[in-house]
């Protein structure tokens, strides 16, 4: 028969109890204080993520998102995209891109960079795009980090600089030209003067028609020369910055005159239907009266071109927006223009005409003229359905 348990294997018993209880504590402690450090660098390895001003995500090889940062949801909004397809978060696909970047590095194990042009809330977002491996421990990729960088604003800088470059080398350019051409015409201006003034002289010896005549071909001779001086000191303007004297301009007035230059064109399209709406309180603006002609001269002559076998309708308005802002607006019926060619239309020597029609110098000069009048030009263009420019001017202080 089995004796009882004495009063030391009694005691034995609760300590080694008490000894097993203590040990499992610590290591409930220990794991305590690491899920805490666990989390302390989690949190640490967020606040890092989201401190990146870019878009970030993480990426399967399959292409679906495992974790995204802060800025996400700033560029895209929506709900979370973790477990999504990454072509059908970012461009609403329902497959890879091609080519795609995330692919790209998966495949190649090393850095991929592309620039990618996206639509977001009805603007477009250019994005450069840098797609990196991550590797497990034998250095195979596993995962895909992907950045996605808002280039947008460095794109229209550096659109406006290279924009600004050629305007500078051209304007060195017509330089050149204004000053070979603006000498042959004196002389022949200084001519077509003096025999001018010596037909008195022989008037009574030449047959009456031929006296007419010629009367009639010397004066167009120099009313043409003028014309031309004029648009040499265009070029030679358009060639330096502006710093002619500016006044109070009537810009309803310089629509009126600049439209009288140009109804011969009119007649040359039988199927044209002009309409002018000009706001007769529109209050005066501060610029150089010729130089605004000029302006609209180029956008009326482009407008007429844009007609397709010379139908269509063009129409001048001038009104007030926004109780502070005057505004010159040419529109027509034409052709329109692409667009891929709108951020190129103000660029010198840039034209959509066939060969023979344009330089594609004249709404480089009218950008050049705004410019000098602290003025803006609005583009609205539809191909086949015609186009919109409207020049913004601030009204005077």
């Amino acid at each position: 028969m089995k004796s009882p348990p004495s009063l030391e294997d009694l005691i034995g018993i609760e300590y080694s109890k008490l000894g097993f209880f203590r040990e499992a504590q610590e290591k409930i402690a220990q794991l305590h204080a690491s899920t805490l450090e666990l989390e302390r660098r989690r949190q640490q390895i967020q606040a890092i993520l989201d401190g990146i001003t870019d878009v970030m995500a993480v990426i399967t090889p399959e292409g679906r998102i495992t974790s995204v940062n802060r800025v996400f949801y700033e560029v895209f909004g929506g709900s979370s995209p973790i477990g999504r397809a990454c072509y059908n978060v970012f461009r609403g696909s329902d497959r890879f891109c091609d080519p795609c970047p995330a692919t790209i590095a998966y495949e190649t194990n090393r850095l991929c960079r592309q620039e990618h042009i996206l639509t977001l809330q009805n603007k477009t977002r250019h994005f450069e795009i840098t797609a990196s491996p991550l590797r497990d421990p034998q250095g195979r990729p596993c995962h895909i980090l992907l950045l996605k960088r808002d280039v947008t604003l460095e794109r229209e800088y550096q659109a406006k600089l290279n924009h600004a470059e050629k305007m500078s080398a051209v304007g060195l350019l017509a330089a050149g030209v204004a000053h070979e051409i603006n000498n042959p015409l004196t002389a022949i201006l200084g001519f077509v003067q003096a025999i001018r003034k010596r037909l008195p002289e022989v008037r009574d010896r030449l047959p009456q028609e031929f006296r007419s005549t010629l009367e009639e071909y010397t004066e167009i001779i120099t009313d043409e020369c003028a014309r031309c001086q004029e648009i040499v000191q265009g070029l030679l303007s358009f060639s330096r910055p502006y710093t002619g004297a500016t006044t109070a301009v009537d810009l309803n007035q310089c629509v009126q005159e600049t439209v009288r230059l140009v109804r011969h064109r009119f007649r040359e399209f039988p199927g044209l239907q002009y309409a002018q709406e000009l706001d007769a309180k529109l209050p005066p603006i501060q610029g150089e009266p010729s130089q605004i002609k000029q302006l609209l001269l180029n956008l009326l002559l482009n407008a007429l071109d844009a007609l397709p076998n010379g139908h269509g309708a063009v129409r001048v308005r001038t009104f007030v927006r926004n109780d502070h802002e005057v505004c010159l607006e040419v529109q027509d019926t034409g052709c329109g223009i692409e667009r891929e060619s709108l951020g190129k239309i103000f660029a010198p020597f840039f034209t959509t005409k066939p060969v023979g029609r344009g330089t594609g110098m004249g709404l480089s000069m009218c950008y050049s003229i705004a410019q000098a009048h602290n003025a803006s030009i609005e583009v609205e263009s539809e191909p086949h359905k015609g186009s919109t420019f409207r020049v913004v001017f601030g009204l005077m202080p």
